[in-house]
C-alpha cells in the first residue's frame, strides 16, 4: 500500500509567510488558519469551547477570593450583598469556607477539561504545519538541499513543531488567563470599589510587564555567554580525554586542566552573572507587585476606617492580587518561551514559504511515452555562471537502444543525469523525450518515466521488502520477488533468517556494495520506466562483483532506452554509441572499436585505465604468490 501523498504545501503558504523578526502578533496571526481551520468543524467547535471553559474558569477562580471575602465577613458578623442572593447562607462561615474550598477544585477542574479539549487543535496543527513543512522540503530542488545541512533542516522542522506547542500551550495556559483575570478585577474593583484602585492595578501590571521583559531580555544575553561557555569547556574536555595518549607522551597534564579551567573560570563567572540577574528579576518582580498590592490595601484600610470597605473588602483586594502575582511571576519565563517559539515558527514558514528553483509551468500536461527517445539539443549549463559544465551538447538517444557516456572526472557526465530528471534547468538549449520538451511537462510524470540506477545506493534504513517495493508501492509480492530473481538478489534474500523482512540497517550499511545494487536495480525492474539511466553504477565494485551486476544490468537495460554514464570503459563496450565528454563538450562518438582506432580522447582512457587493471592484476597476483610461499614455508 502507497504511503499517503503529502498535502500540496501552497494551502496556507503564501497567507503564511513571515517576515524575519516578526513578532507574536504576525507570528500567531500566521499560526491561526491551521488552529482554525476551515475544513475541520469539529476543531473549530473545539476552540469555541476552550474559549468558553477558559473564561468560565476565570470567572469560577475569580470566586475564590468572593467565597473567601463572605466567609471572612460572615466569622466578623458583618452584613453583605450575600443576603440579597443567597439568604440561606448568611453568618454561616462554615458553609462558606465548603465552597471556597469547591470554587479552588471547580477552576482547577475547568483548566484541565480546557486542555483535554483544546489539546487535538494544536496538536492537529503542529502535524499539518510538520506534514506541510516535510512536503515542502522534498518540493524544494537539489541545489537547496546541497547547499543546506540536512541535519540543520530536521532541527528546523523540530523546533518549530516545539514552538507552536510552546506557544499554544504558553498562550493558552499564561497569557490569555493573566490578561482575562486582569480584565475581571478591574471590573471588580470598578464594581465594588472604585477607579482609583484601577489605576494603582493597572500601574502596577505595566510596571511589573516592563520590568520582566527588560530584566529577561539582559538575562537572555546573560545566559548565551553562559551556555557558551558551558559548551566551550564541554568541548576541550572531551577534546583532550580523546587525546589522552598524546597528553600523557607530552607530560601536559597540568597543561591540559590549566587549559580546561580558563574555561571553566569562565563558566563560573558568567554562571554568577546568571543567577545574580535571576535574583534581580525576583526582587524587582516582587518589589512592584508588593508596591501595588501595599497601596491598595492602604486604600482599603482608609475605606473600613471611614465606614465604605468591610473587613471581607480587605480580605478580597489581598487575595485577589495573590491570585495573581503566581501567573504574573512566570511571566519572565513565558515571555522568553514565548520569543524563542515565535523564533523556531518564523524560520520553519521561512522554509514553507520558498520557492522552488524548479516548477512546473501552469497547466503542464503528463509526459506521454511513446517510444522513449531522449534528446539534448545545444544544452548549456553551469552550476554558478563563472564555471560552465555543459558546453553545447546535444545528442539523441533512440529508443529501445543504449547509449553511453564517459569521459574524465568534471566532464560534466553526472550532470546530464541531473538535468534529465529536471533537478536543473539548463541555461540555454533544451531536453525532450519523444518530441516533448521536459520543461513544459509535469515533474512527477517525467520522473515516474526514467529508472535510475546511481554509483552510490543509498537504502532506507527500513527492510528489504520496503526498499524493493519503494520503486512500485502497489507492487504484489510475487512481482517484487520476480524483480529480486531478474536483478539476482532472491537467492540471498531467501538465505536470511527473516527474508524480505530483513531490516538493512542505516543506509543500507548491513548489505555489502553488490547487494545494495542489486536491490537498486530490483525495485528499477520494479518500477518498469521505459527509460534507464545507469550511472556508474559498477564503478565502486570489484572485478567479480562487477561482472554479475553487469550482467544485472543488461539484462535490466534490453528494449529500454538506456543512457549509461560510465567510468569503467569495460562496461559499455557493446553500446549502440558511445560520447566521449571532455570539458563540457562532445568531442568523440561511435562505437568502441571505431573510437579506439581514432586514437583519441577515448583511446587514452581506455589504455590509462587497462594499465591501471594490469596493476592491479599483478598486485593480486603477487600477494597470492607471497601467501602460497608463506602456506608452503609453515607446512614444512
Amino acid at each position: 500500500m502507497s504511503p499517503p501523498a503529502a498535502p500540496p504545501p501552497a494551502n496556507f503558504a503564501r497567507s503564511a509567510v513571515l517576515q524575519p523578526g516578526s513578532g507574536f502578533l504576525a507570528t500567531f496571526g500566521a499560526l491561526w488558519p491551521y488552529l482554525w481551520p476551515p475544513d475541520r468543524a469539529d476543531l473549530r467547535r473545539r476552540v469555541v469551547l476552550a474559549f468558553a471553559l477558559l473564561v468560565v474558569g476565570r470567572l469560577v477562580l475569580m470566586g475564590v477570593p468572593f467565597t473567601f471575602k463572605w466567609a471572612t465577613d460572615a466569622l466578623a458578623g458583618t452584613p453583605t450583598t450575600l443576603e440579597a442572593w443567597l439568604p440561606w447562607l448568611v453568618g454561616a462561615p462554615l458553609a462558606l469556607t465548603v465552597i471556597y474550598g469547591l470554587a479552588r477544585v471547580g477552576a482547577a477542574a475547568f483548566v484541565q477539561l480546557r486542555d483535554a479539549i483544546f489539546a487535538p487543535v494544536f496538536m492537529h496543527a503542529v502535524r499539518t504545519l510538520a506534514l506541510q513543512t516535510f512536503g515542502h522540503l522534498h518540493h524544494l530542488s537539489l541545489r537547496f538541499h546541497l547547499e543546506r545541512k540536512t541535519g540543520g533542516l530536521t532541527r528546523v522542522l523540530e523546533r518549530g513543531r516545539n514552538g507552536i506547542e510552546e506557544m499554544v500551550r504558553l498562550g493558552l495556559n499564561q497569557l490569555v488567563p493573566v490578561i482575562i483575570e486582569v480584565t475581571l478585577i478591574i471590573a471588580v474593583l470598578l464594581w465594588l470599589f472604585d477607579w482609583r484602585y484601577v489605576v494603582v492595578l493597572v500601574a502596577m501590571v505595566v510596571g511589573y510587564m516592563a520590568y520582566t521583559i527588560k530584566a529577561t531580555e539582559w538575562r537572555i544575553a546573560i545566559r548565551a555567554q553562559m551556555n557558551e561557555s558551558d559548551t566551550d569547556a564541554n568541548a576541550k574536555a572531551i577534546d583532550s580525554l580523546l587525546n589522552y595518549e598524546t597528553v600523557k607522551y607530552f607530560g601536559a597534564e597540568a597543561r591540559e586542566t590549566a587549559r580546561y579551567d580558563v574555561s571553566m573560570a569562565r563558566y563560573e563567572r558568567n554562571s554568577i552573572k546568571a543567577y545574580t540577574s535571576l535574583a534581580w528579576l525576583n526582587f524587582g518582580q516582587a518589589a512592584i507587585f508588593a508596591a501595588g498590592l501595599t497601596v491598595s490595601m492602604v486604600m482599603c484600610v482608609r475605606g473600613f476606617q471611614a465606614g465604605t470597605n468591610t473587613v471581607g473588602d480587605f480580605v478580597l483586594i489581598n487575595a485577589m492580587l495573590i491570585q495573581l502575582y503566581i501567573p504574573l511571576n512566570f511571566m519572565g519565563t513565558v515571555y522568553r518561551e514565548i520569543k524563542q517559539a515565535t523564533l523556531d515558527i518564523g524560520q520553519m514558514f521561512a522554509l514553507i514559504g520558498r520557492d522552488p528553483e524548479i516548477q512546473d509551468k501552469p497547466g503542464a500536461p503528463p509526459l506521454a511515452i511513446r517510444a522513449g527517445t531522449v534528446t539534448f539539443e545545444d544544452v548549456h549549463f553551469a552550476y554558478v555562471p563563472e564555471r560552465p559544465i555543459l558546453r553545447g551538447v546535444s545528442f539523441s538517444v533512440p529508443a529501445g537502444r543504449t547509449i553511453a557516456i564517459v569521459g574524465p572526472s568534471g566532464a560534466g557526465k553526472s550532470t546530464i543525469s541531473r538535468l534529465l530528471f529536471r533537478f536543473y534547468e539548463p541555461q540555454k538549449g533544451r531536453i525532450l523525450i519523444d518530441g516533448q520538451p521536459i520543461a513544459d511537462v509535469q515533474q512527477v510524470s517525467l520522473r515516474a518515466a526514467i529508472g535510475m540506477v546511481p554509483q552510490d545506493t543509498v537504502l532506507f534504513n527500513d527492510t528489504i521488502e520496503y526498499n524493493l517495493r519503494y520503486g512500485r508501492p502497489e507492487a504484489t509480492q510475487a512481482e517484487i520477488e520476480e524483480a529480486a530473481r531478474l536483478a539476482q538478489i532472491d537467492r540471498f534474500i531467501r538465505t536470511l533468517p527473516e527474508g524480505y523482512a530483513t531490516s538493512v540497517g542505516e543506509r543500507g550499511l548491513k548489505l555489502s556494495g553488490g547487494e545494495k545494487q542489486r536491490v537498486a536495480i530490483a525495485r528499477t525492474i520494479l518500477k518498469g520506466p521505459p527509460v534507464l539511466v545507469l550511472d556508474e553504477a559498477t564503478s565502486a565494485l570489484d572485478s567479480f562483483t562487477e561482472k554479475e551486476i553487469q550482467d544485472a544490468l543488461d539484462r535490466v537495460s534490453q528494449g529500454r532506452t538506456t543512457l549509461v554514464i560510465a567510468h569503467r570503459l569495460s562496461t559499455v563496450i557493446n553500446a549502440d554509441e558511445i560520447i566521449v565528454l571532455d570539458k563540457g563538450q562532445i568531442v568523440e562518438r561511435g562505437h568502441h572499436r571505431e573510437l579506439l582506432a581514432a586514437d583519441g580522447v577515448y583511446a587514452a582512457l581506455w589504455n590509462r585505465q587497462r594499465q591501471v587493471d594490469e596493476a592491479k592484476a599483478t598486485l593480486q597476483r603477487a600477494t597470492a604468490e607471497e601467501g602460497e610461499s608463506v602456506r608452503v614455508s609453515l607446512t614444512d
